[in-house]
């Protein structure tokens, strides 16, 4: 850490100013005097216009001394539980004034979160976490007082994870908020929380948090390990944290699930999975991934189990179309026009009669245009956004088949492969569907159809290979754990799925009890 911190002084530019996180300041503690106190804190917040110095006296002399950032609290806090107790008993306990500051939780302050320190590193952390110091003359300790006020934003339904039905709360940028949703769905004391401070200079708060008795302890100390490791000058997001902690950096498919809903983050801890909450982001972490929770949608689980599982067959299907609809169309009227019946590959020839490029330049160029304007149907204002992309798409294909640019097969073909990379329910893991299409439509113009199976047969063994957090990405097709394919193929009743995941839930496998399928019989016995 000491390397690091030098390194950021000479590498990066930063200026050589007296600060809380130098070495020779690392241990300093508060004094007696309450004057030095605030020298101190005055020099490390030189410039800094959002500090408040309050300081209240007693009996003619400074006693107290209030420090917090404005643009962290809520002033109206200090002002009723903190400035207003002391101002207004200062005279009618003039006598009974303890000089200790440990005492102002029994004589004036009302606030549940509070805390005893005299190390100043501890002072400015909590500053700059929405707390407030109360310093009393001749006293060597500080009171930390809990008054955080920054604004946030009211709780609404994910733009990126939206559900017909299910519930509609999602996460927001303060942890505090987001670690109450999921305490709000898991009522337990085994349910921890373990939080740990990363960024130099950002000083983010990061929680690990996992049920005890389910998850395995061993990928909990991995986990604390990945990210105690993780040394940078700024956390700004979760991404961040995701980069530094998967196993498998240059893969194209995630390692790392990300959500913005409580529900789906509740449903994996049960499943003895590990959450990762960062502070400003609302977007939690959940590790280990597998290939097929890519694949699953938390409204699964809200709808009747035929319909979820028609859904599911129906992702699966698009998936494959996702990846290889254009390559195969390339592959097939470039160098097998034998496999196609008659009427259609003379559809097809008369179609591309005036195109001037090749089928593999056709489709490379449409599977461009089509990204720029996904692309830019996210970028624009929500207003005009969803207008230019459907506009756009329309505008653009017909002009370039009417020029005889592009040939009407390869848009309808695009624009098939389009629609089936939206059914896929993880954003992230839609990504990088979309960036395989590309390798494999190089292949299958190279190669045709056999280049098409080498890349079926790359993207396969490359998948089979990943773990994450030493769970097999595959799991549980490969290595095959017949038990588990209740969740991943089909989605069985609620009351069939007895058992937790094998790779993550062999700790307490067992999720409820047997024999609960409903029947008239037991209906009746109830009634009776």
């Amino acid at each position: 850490m000491k390397r690091f911190r030098k390194w950021m002084r000479s590498k990066r530019g930063y200026p050589n100013i007296p600060e809380v996180h130098s070495e020779e300041d690392k241990n300093s503690s508060l004094t007696s005097d309450l004057e030095q106190n605030e020298l101190i804190f005055q020099r490390l917040f030189h410039n800094s216009s959002d500090i408040v110095f309050r300081k209240v006296r007693l009996a003619g002399k400074n006693h107290w001394l209030v420090m917090y950032l404005a643009s962290l609290v809520d002033e109206k806090i200090i002002d009723e539980h903190i400035l207003k107790p002391l101002i207004s008993n200062r005279t009618k306990q003039n006598d009974r004034v303890s000089e200790k500051t440990e005492a102002l939780d029994d004589q004036f302050i009302s606030l549940g979160t509070t805390s005893i320190t005299s190390k100043v590193t501890n002072i400015v952390r909590q500053l700059l976490n929405g707390h407030a110091a109360v310093l009393t003359v001749g006293d060597g300790d500080a009171m930390m007082v809990k008054v955080t006020g920054t604004p946030q934003r009211s709780l609404e339904e994910p733009s990126s994870e939206p559900v017909i039905r299910g519930p509609r709360d999602g996460f927001i940028e303060n942890i505090s908020t987001n670690m109450g949703l999921i305490r709000k769905r898991i009522k337990t004391s085994r349910l921890k929380m373990e939080s740990i401070t990363l960024g130099e200079l950002t000083q983010t708060q990061v929680v690990i948090t996992y049920i005890v008795g389910i998850v395995s302890e061993s990928v909990v100390e991995e986990v604390r390990k990945r990210v105690s490791r993780i040394h940078i000058d700024g956390i700004l997001d979760s991404g961040y944290i995701e980069e530094f902690i998967e196993d498998s950096p240059f893969s194209p498919f995630p390692l790392v699930h990300s959500t913005e809903r409580p529900d789906v983050v509740a449903a994996e801890l049960l499943e003895g999975k590990i959450a990762i909450l960062v502070d400003t982001s609302p977007f939690v972490l959940i590790v280990p991934m597998t290939f097929w929770a890519g694949m699953q949608a938390s409204e699964d689980y809200y709808v009747r189990w035929p319909i979820a599982t028609f859904v599911r067959w129906i992702r699966f299907l698009f998936i494959i179309i996702a990846i290889f609809a254009p390559p195969l169309y390339v592959a097939i009227t470039t160098f097998h026009q034998e496999m196609i019946p008659t009427n259609l590959v003379l559809s097809i020839a008369s179609s591309r009669e005036a195109v001037p490029f090749p089928a593999v330049v056709e489709a490379l160029l449409m599977e461009i245009i089509f990204e720029a304007l996904r692309e830019a149907g996210i970028r624009l204002p929500k207003q005009i956004g969803q207008a230019i992309s459907i506009v756009g798409a329309l505008v653009i294909g017909q002009a370039a088949v009417q020029a005889g640019i592009i040939s009407a097969p390869v848009v309808i073909i695009v624009s098939i492969t389009g629609i089936a990379a939206f059914t896929i329910p993880r954003y992230s893991f839609a990504n990088g569907i979309r960036l395989l299409r590309f390798p494999i439509l190089f292949l299958a113009g190279t190669l045709g159809l056999y280049g098409i199976v080498l890349g079926f047969l790359s993207i396969l063994l490359h998948v089979t290979s990943l773990r994450s957090f030493g769970v097999p990405y595959f799991t549980p097709v490969a290595p095959l754990t017949i038990s588990n394919l209740k969740d991943v193929i089909l989605r069985v009743p609620v009351w069939a799925k007895t058992r937790r995941p094998q790779a993550t839930g062999s700790n307490n496998p067992f999720r409820e009890p047997a024999g609960q399928k409903p029947s008239p019989s037991q209906g009746k016995r109830s009634s009776e």
